[in-house]
């Protein structure tokens, strides 16, 4: 990752991107969006997440997104994503009703095996892209 999409500042607000492998249309069932949004519940309850605003598209979610200091900002985002990964991963293996199932496992399991960082799976892209929020133009 380069040096400009780097959390530095712990005290700041920052615009991060969580995409899907593939850009995969994930958040288009009620369940897989309920599991992200009880992750960001969690984390602003347990691990000082601040959430200035979200929004969760098809195969992406936008956050603008502090912390309280409890916890550093990049640790908050790897638990997130870990954490909402291997739910979602769980969701669709024992989904009744994904008709895109067998094809959605595929192209996670095909990214992780393809990434050394993971073992057998990979939900997320790796980089959230996070942009310090420094000045009111950017936060308008």
């Amino acid at each position: 990752m380069g040096l400009k999409y780097r959390i530095e500042d712990q005290k700041k607000l920052y615009f991060v991107t969580f995409t899907a492998i593939n850009w995969i249309d994930v958040f288009i069932r009620d369940i897989y969006r309920q599991i992200f949004i009880d992750s960001v519940k969690y984390c602003q309850r347990e691990k000082g997440l601040q959430v200035g605003a979200w929004v969760i598209m098809t195969s992406h979610v936008h956050m603008i997104i502090g912390t309280n200091g409890e916890n550093n900002l990049e640790n908050i985002i790897r638990d997130m994503k870990s954490f909402t990964s291997w739910h979602l991963r769980l969701e669709i293996e024992q989904s009744n009703y994904e008709s895109r199932k067998e094809w959605m496992l595929w192209i996670f399991k095909r990214a992780g095996m393809a990434n050394s960082n993971n073992k057998d799976f990979q939900f997320w892209i790796q980089d959230s892209h996070p942009v310090l929020l420094s000045s009111g133009e950017r936060l308008m």
